[in-house]
């Protein structure tokens, strides 16, 4: 009972470490409430983009409807995500 278990937390941990070395995106979804220089904002303080990276992702966002805005690792990102969901914005990570 007790192998089995080890063994268990043992695969997890080890699906977990290989999951966090694939390549994650954050997606910044368009919407009406946020301002192009919040949105531009955000991106300079948040994710440290250029202001022209950022202003080129922000009319990609309005004109396509959503963007990348940084990719990653799954634990690298969440910080990044839950910063731009506090500021207003549509993020998620895929």
């Amino acid at each position: 009972m007790i192998e089995e278990k080890l063994e268990e937390l043992l695969v997890d941990e080890e699906l977990e470490e290989v999951l966090s070395d694939y390549t994650s995106n954050i997606i910044v979804y368009n919407d009406d409430p946020n301002t192009f220089e919040w949105v531009i904002a955000s991106f300079v303080d948040v994710l440290k983009h250029s202001s022209t990276q950022a202003e080129q992702l922000a009319f990609l966002i309005h004109f396509k409807g959503k963007a990348n805005v940084k990719s990653g690792s799954l634990d690298e990102l969440r910080t990044f995500k839950d910063a731009l969901v506090d500021r207003g914005l549509s993020a998620v990570i895929e």
